[in-house]
């Protein structure tokens, strides 16, 4: 995929889905279900995600680096036309 937060995003959400689906099937309360879904999900993600999560992070820092580099190139034109 060329978006690494739609992969992570999916697989979360997907595995949430899937952990409260079970428990809302065996019969626990839903907002306990959906509590203890979310801690799971949160586990199991750091743990076995890894990859996802630093393509993540990376894209992230790329994005914020870009942006640094635009705009202190129209700062230093707009410096550069005034003087």
């Amino acid at each position: 995929m060329k978006n690494p937060w739609i992969l992570y995003i999916t697989i979360r959400v997907g595995l949430f889905a899937v952990i409260l689906a079970i428990m809302l099937m065996v019969g626990f309360d839903p907002f306990f279900s959906a509590l203890i879904a979310a801690v799971v999900s949160l586990a199991i993600s750091l743990i076995f995600f890894n990859k996802q999560r630093n393509a993540v992070s990376e894209a992230i820092y790329k994005s914020i680096d870009n942006r640094r580099k635009n705009v202190g190139d129209k700062d230093a034109d707009s410096e550069d036309s005034a003087s």
